[in-house]
C-alpha cells in the first residue's frame, strides 16, 4: 500500500495564492470555504506539502462529528505533538494545558487565557515555524473552535500561520469576517474534463458526457461516479447511464454516498466492523491522535475499494473522504452500531466522557449505571465551561435513568443548566418532557417558569408566591424533599450526598425565592421568605443561609456571615459557575468582592463563550462593581458596557437594566451627569411598576452622587433620604448603608446638621464598622465631618485614614480625606488644610471624578496650592497603578503585591508595564524618584 498522492489539476489561482500564503514572512489565517468533495482537503495537503519543503512544522486536525461534543478533541489533535514542550511554558499555561486535557485538576481557562498559552507553545516549536491545518473545521469541538479561531486573529507579526477549511453547507464557528477567506469554486468545465480524462482516459463518449454533466465540475464526483461502474456487472451501458442520472432532486453529496455505499456493502463483515468502529471514534482523520481514537486494522479490501487511503505516514489507514465515513456510519444496521459503541466504550474505559458517550450510544433500555456515568460526564463538562453539552448529556441521562425519579431529577438538572446557559426554551422544552403525572406542574417546572419570569421579565410580584407554594409543597411532604440532616459542608462547599439528589430542587428553589427578594427590595416580601425559611429548619443549608443574611439585609443579618464567604473563596474552582457568583453576591454586600475577583476574571470568558452564558453576566457584574470600588473606572465601563451588550442580546431585561444601573452609577461618579441621567431613566422607567426595588435604589443613589458632584446638595439629599431616612436605615434598603456619605454630606451642605450627625451616629450604633471594610471606613469618616469637636473630629479622622483596607476604596478615603480638609481650613487655616486637601485633589484627578475634581481644586486654590495632578505624567495613571508602583517602589516583589492586592503576579506586571510609560521611566528603578516628582507640592 502506498500513502496519498494527488496530482492537483487546475487551481492554478488557488494554489498560488496557498504558495504565497505558506511563504510569506509574517503570520497569518486563512479559511478555505468549498462544497463537500470539491477540494478543499487537497488543497491543504498541497498546501502542508510546500510548507514541509519550505521548512515549516506542519501540525494536523480533522474535525469529526462524532467528536465535537468532546470539549477539546479537536485542540489535543492539534497539538498532540507538542504537548512535551508544555514544560517549558510559565505555570499559568501549564497549568491552563493541564486543565483541559485532564492532566491536573484546576480552573478551566477562558478562550483567551488558552489561546494565549497556545501561541506561547507554538513559539516554543522547534523543527520548524508551524504552519496548523484544519480540515473539516465546521465538525470541531466548539472549545477547539473558539481557541483556534482567538490564535487566528492574532498571528500578526509572529511566524505561526493557521490554514481552515470548512463547508459552505454547514455553519461553524469560523464563519466570521474576522478571517480571511479563499472560495474554493467547482472546476472549470475544461478543468473539470482534463481530470476525467487523465483519471479515466477510457471512458465511453455517452458515459463521459453524462459524468461531466451531473459532476458539475466537482472533482470528488469526477473521480467516483466512473469507478462506480466498475462495480456494476452484468448492465448494459444504458442503465449504467441511467444510474449515474440525478432523476430525483438529489444533492450531489447524496448520489455519492449512495456511491459509497455499494462499496461498503461489497465489504465482509469484519471489515465493515472496522470501518464503523473508526468512523464513530474520529479514526482515520489526517493527524489523528494514535492514543486518543480507534485505530483501523486489516482494512485492505476497503483500501482496494477506494474507501480508504493510506496515510502520509505509510502505517496509518485514513479515509477517503468524510463522505465515506459519514455513509459507513449511515448505512450499519442501529445494532450493529450499539454493539461498536459498546466496545468503543471499553476501549476508552480510562476516558469519563468519551465511555460514558459510548455507553450512551450503545444503550436503549434504561440503564443507571450508564446514566450514572453520563451524569458524572455532564458534571464534569460543566465545570471544564462546557453547560451546552452538560445538558445533552443530562438529557440522554434522563432518558437512560431507571426510575421515575431519577429521570425527574435528571430532566430537572438539565433544565436548570439550559437556564443558566440563557436557552429558557429549551429549559421550558426538558421540563415538559417529563412523562411523571403532573410534571408540567411539579416543583422543577415552578422553577424553570419562574426563573425565566425573573431573570427576563424582571417579575418578582407573580413569581414569588409561585415559588413559595412549590417549596410549601415540599416541605410538607411532596416527593423530592431533603432530609432534615441534609447540609451543606464547611466553608460553603457543597455536600456531595446533597449535590446527588434528595433536595436539590428544594436547594434550587430557596435560593430562586432569596433572589426573586433582593430584587423586590420590599420588607414584607423579605420578611415572608425569611418566615417560610424558618419553618423549613434543617432542609436549608449553610449556603442558603449565607444567602439569606447577606442579600436580605447585612447590616441586620449578613456581619456573622462574613468569615465563612472569605473562606468559600479559597474552593471557588471546585463549585459549578452559578454557585460561584451566588456568593459573589455574598461578597459584594460584605466588600470582599476583591478575593472573587481573580477567579471570575480567569472563568468569565470561558462561561461567556461555551458555559453558563446567563452565569457569565453575572460574572461581569460583579466584575465591573469591583472595578468600579478599587477605582479602575475605564476597566470597570468596558465591563459593564459588555455585559449591557450580552443581556440585550439575548433578551435578559432584568440584567440589562442592572447593568444599566451600574452603568449610571459609574457615570454619576466621573461627573457624566446628562449619561446618568439617561440611564437611570431608562431603569426606573422598567423597574419602578414591576416593583424592582433593588434597582430603583441604585438608581436613586446614584442619582445622590451625581448630584453631589456637580454641587447641588438639596437635590441629593431628596435622593439620599428617599433610600433611607435620616438617623436609621430601612430594613431590607440594601443602598441605605452605602449612601451614608452622600446623605451626611448633603445634609451638613444643607444646613441640617442635627440630621447629618443623628446618621452618623445610627451607623455607629447599628454596628456597621463590623459589616464590613468599607462599612467600618465610612462610618469614622461620617462621624468625623459630623463630630462636635475638634478632638473628636480629628481622632476619627485619623481611624479612617489608616484603615488596612482604606486603598481599596480610593473614592470614599478621598472623600472623607476633602471633607475633613474643609473643616481643617475653617478651623487651622489654609495652611494646615493644604496636606489634606492637595491629596484628596490628586486622588479625585486620578480616579477620572470630574466635579469632584473641580470642587477640590477651587478649595486649594484657597490655600494658595493647585494639585499636582494636573501635569501631564501623573494623571495618567489609575488608582490601581498608582497604587502598584507605590508598593513596587517599596521594594516589594510582584508576588508580595499580588498577595497584598488579591490580584496575579502577572496582573500586577501588566498594571506596572502601563505604569512605567506614564512615568517616563523603563525600570522598576526609576519609581520611587518618578512618584516622588508627582507628589511635588506646587506654590502659586
Amino acid at each position: 500500500m502506498e500513502p496519498i498522492t494527488t496530482a492537483m489539476v487546475g487551481r492554478e489561482r488557488e494554489q498560488a495564492e496557498l504558495a504565497a500564503f505558506v511563504r510569506s514572512d509574517t503570520g497569518r489565517a486563512l479559511v478555505l470555504r468549498g462544497d463537500a468533495g470539491v477540494g478543499r482537503s487537497a488543497l491543504l495537503r498541497h498546501a502542508a506539502a510546500t510548507a514541509e519543503r519550505e521548512g515549516h512544522r506542519v501540525l494536523r486536525a480533522t474535525g469529526v462529528e462524532e467528536e465535537s461534543a468532546l470539549p477539546y478533541a479537536g485542540l489535543h489533535q492539534l497539538l498532540h505533538p507538542l504537548l512535551a514542550d508544555t514544560a517549558r511554558l510559565d505555570e499559568a499555561s501549564r497549568a491552563a494545558f493541564d486543565a483541559v486535557f485532564g492532566a491536573a485538576p484546576g480552573d478551566q481557562p477562558s478562550v483567551m487565557t488558552l489561546g494565549i498559552a497556545v501561541l506561547g507553545l507554538l513559539s516554543l516549536t522547534r523543527g520548524g515555524t508551524p504552519l496548523l491545518v484544519l480540515d473539516d473545521a465546521q465538525w470541531l469541538d466548539d472549545a477547539s473552535a473558539d481557541v483556534c479561531g482567538f490564535v487566528g486573529r492574532r498571528l500578526t507579526g509572529g511566524p505561526v500561520k493557521l490554514l481552515v477549511a470548512v463547508r459552505t453547507d454547514t455553519t461553524s464557528r469560523f464563519d466570521t469576517p474576522a478571517l480571511p477567506e479563499l472560495p474554493v469554486a467547482a472546476l472549470t468545465d475544461e478543468d473539470a474534463a482534463h481530470l476525467l480524462d487523465r483519471r479515466h482516459p477510457d471512458l465511453d463518449r455517452r458515459l463521459r458526457r453524462v459524468v461531466l454533466e451531473q459532476a458539475r465540475g466537482n472533482p470528488l464526483a469526477l473521480l467516483e461516479l466512473p469507478a462506480h461502474l466498475a462495480h456494476l456487472t452484468g448492465r448494459p451501458d444504458a442503465l449504467a447511464v441511467d444510474d449515474l442520472v440525478d432523476r430525483h432532486g438529489l444533492p450531489l453529496p447524496r448520489r455519492l454516498q449512495r456511491l459509497f455505499g455499494a462499496r461498503v456493502e461489497a465489504l465482509d463483515d469484519r471489515v465493515r466492523t472496522e470501518l464503523l468502529m473508526g468512523a464513530l471514534d474520529g479514526a482515520g482523520t489526517t493527524g489523528a491522535v494514535p492514543t486518543a481514537s480507534y485505530v483501523m486494522r486489516d482494512a485492505d479490501a476497503a483500501v482496494a475499494a477506494g474507501l480508504l487511503d493510506v496515510g502520509a505516514a505509510g502505517d496509518d489507514l485514513v479515509f477517503r473522504h468524510p463522505l465515506v465515513r459519514s455513509t459507513v456510519v449511515q448505512m450499519a444496521a442501529p445494532s450493529r452500531r450499539r454493539a461498536a459503541h459498546l466496545a468503543l466504550a471499553r476501549f476508552h474505559a480510562g476516558d469519563l466522557e468519551r465511555r460514558a458517550t459510548h455507553l450512551a450510544a450503545a444503550t436503549v433500555d434504561p440503564d443507571e449505571d450508564i446514566a450514572a456515568a453520563l451524569e458524572a460526564a455532564a458534571d464534569r463538562a460543566t465545570r471544564r465551561g462546557g453547560a451546552l453539552a452538560a445538558v445533552s448529556r443530562l438529557t440522554r441521562a434522563a432518558e437512560l435513568s431507571e426510575s421515575r425519579t431519577d429521570r425527574s431529577r435528571r430532566l430537572a438538572e438539565a433544565a436548570f443548566v439550559a437556564g443558566h446557559a440563557a436557552r429558557p426554551g429549551r429549559a421550558h422544552l426538558l421540563v415538559r418532557a417529563d412523562p411523571a403525572p403532573g410534571a408540567d406542574r411539579s416543583p422543577a417546572a415552578v422553577l424553570a417558569t419562574a426563573y425565566q419570569a425573573l431573570y427576563q421579565d424582571g417579575d418578582v410580584r407573580s413569581t414569588h408566591p409561585q415559588v413559595t407554594a412549590a417549596i410549601e409543597g415540599l416541605r410538607d411532604g411532596a416527593p423530592g424533599a431533603a432530609p432534615d440532616d441534609a447540609r451543606d459542608a464547611p466553608d460553603g462547599r457543597e455536600d456531595p450526598d446533597r449535590r446527588n439528589g434528595r433536595g436539590e430542587v428544594l436547594d434550587r428553589l430557596v435560593i430562586l425565592l432569596l433572589a426573586i427578594s433582593q430584587y423586590s427590595g420590599d420588607r414584607a416580601t423579605w420578611e415572608s421568605t425569611h418566615a417560610l425559611l424558618a419553618s423549613l429548619g434543617g432542609l436549608v443549608g449553610e449556603r442558603a443561609r449565607i444567602y439569606s443574611g447577606t442579600w436580605s439585609d447585612v447590616n441586620r443579618h449578613g456581619a456573622r456571615w462574613a468569615e465563612p464567604v472569605r473562606r468559600a473563596a479559597a474552593h471557588l474552582p471546585d463549585l459549578e459557575p452559578w454557585d460561584v457568583t451566588r456568593l459573589g453576591v455574598a461578597a459584594y454586600h460584605l466588600d470582599l468582592l476583591n478575593r472573587y475577583r481573580p477567579h471570575l476574571q480567569r472563568v468569565v470568558e470561558r462561561e461567556l463563550e461555551t458555559g453558563a452564558l446567563a452565569t457569565g453576566m453575572v460574572m461581569l457584574h460583579q466584575i465591573t462593581l469591583d472595578r468600579m470600588a478599587v477605582g479602575e473606572w475605564a476597566e470597570a465601563e468596558e465591563s459593564g458596557r459588555r455585559g449591557l451588550e450580552l443581556a440585550v442580546e439575548h433578551g435578559h431585561h432584568l440584567f440589562a437594566h442592572q447593568s444599566r444601573a451600574y452603568l449610571a452609577q459609574l457615570a454619576a461618579l466621573r461627573g457624566e451627569v446628562d449619561r446618568s441621567r439617561d440611564l437611570r431613566a431608562e431603569v426606573e422607567a422598567w423597574a419602578r411598576p414591576r416593583g424592582l426595588g433593588f434597582l430603583t435604589q441604585v438608581a436613586a443613589s446614584a442619582a445622590a452622587t451625581a448630584a453631589l458632584g456637580r454641587g447641588d446638595h438639596e437635590e441629593a439629599y431628596r435622593h439620599a433620604t428617599g433610600i433611607t431616612p435620616p438617623g436609621s436605615f430601612r430594613p431590607y434598603a440594601y443602598q441605605a448603608p452605602r449612601t451614608l456619605l452622600d446623605l451626611v454630606e448633603a445634609a451638613l451642605h444643607t444646613g441640617r446638621a442635627a440630621q447629618a450627625r443623628a446618621h452618623a451616629l445610627a451607623a455607629r450604633d447599628a454596628g456597621l464598622p463590623a459589616v464590613s471594610p468599607r462599612q467600618d471606613l465610612i462610618t469614622h469618616g461620617a462621624l468625623a465631618m459630623t463630630a462636635g469637636d475638634d478632638r473628636e473630629a480629628a481622632e476619627m479622622f485619623a481611624r479612617a485614614a489608616s484603615h488596612p483596607d482604606a486603598d481599596r476604596f480610593p473614592f470614599e478615603s478621598a472623600r472623607i480625606r476633602f471633607a475633613y480638609g474643609l473643616r481643617v481650613r475653617r478651623v487651622e487655616g489654609r495652611a494646615a488644610a493644604r496636606r489634606h486637601l492637595l491629596p484628596a485633589a490628586e486622588a479625585f484627578e486620578r480616579l477620572g471624578a470630574a466635579g469632584w475634581t473641580d470642587r477640590a481644586r477651587a478649595a486649594l486654590g484657597g490655600t494658595g496650592t493647585r494639585p499636582r495632578a494636573s501635569t501631564p505624567a501623573a494623571p495618567a495613571l489609575t488608582w490601581q497603578e498608582r497604587r502598584i508602583a507605590d508598593l513596587a517602589a517599596s521594594g516589594l516583589t510582584n508576588k508580595e503585591i499580588g498577595e497584598r492586592t488579591h490580584l496575579s503576579p502577572r496582573t500586577v506586571g501588566s498594571h506596572l508595564y502601563r505604569a512605567f510609560p506614564k512615568l517616563g521611566i523603563t525600570t522598576r528603578a526609576g519609581l520611587r524618584d518618578a512618584l516622588s516628582r508627582t507628589e511635588e507640592v506646587h506654590e502659586v
